[in-house]
C-alpha cells in the first residue's frame, strides 16, 4: 500500500511527470493507492478544477483515510521527537497517516520526510 503525498496528487494530473508515470506503474502492478485527509485537503486547496478532482479521486478510488485518534497520537509523537518545529506539524500528520496505515509514503519532498524514517516511516524509492 502506498500513501500519496499532496505533491503526488497534484502531479498525477500532469502527463509525462515522474509522479504520473509511477502512479500508472503502481496501478498496473496492482498496488493499492491511498491518501490522507490532510493531503487531500491540501490538494483541494488547489489550484485544481472539478475535473482534476474527479480524475485523482478515481486514481485512488476514493481511499482517503481520516485522521484517526491513533494517527493523531503518532503525529504528536513525531512532532515532539523531531524538535517541535512549527513547519513539521502537517508533515508529521501525513507521516503518521502512512505509518499507522502500514503504508509507504510517496513524496517529492523526501528531505522533509526523511527525519521521520528513524521512527518507522517507510519512503517509496
Amino acid at each position: 500500500m502506498i500513501l500519496l503525498d499532496t505533491n503526488y496528487l497534484i502531479r498525477a494530473l500532469v502527463d509525462g511527470t515522474m509522479e504520473s508515470m509511477r502512479i500508472t506503474e503502481w496501478i498496473t502492478e496492482g498496488e493499492e493507492l491511498i491518501t490522507s485527509a490532510i493531503s487531500w485537503y491540501e490538494f483541494l486547496c488547489g489550484p485544481v478544477d472539478s475535473e482534476g478532482i474527479l480524475v485523482v479521486s478515481a486514481l485512488i478510488e476514493d481511499r482517503i483515510i481520516s485522521l484517526t485518534r491513533d494517527q493523531s497520537k503518532e503525529a504528536s509523537r513525531l512532532y515532539t521527537e523531531t524538535g517541535r518545529k512549527r513547519n513539521l506539524r502537517v508533515d508529521a500528520m501525513i507521516a503518521a497517516a502512512a505509518m499507522v496505515s502500514n503504508a509507504s509514503l510517496a513524496t517529492e519532498n523526501r528531505k522533509d520526510f526523511e527525519r521521520f524514517t528513524a521512527f518507522g516511516l517507510q519512503l517509496v524509492d
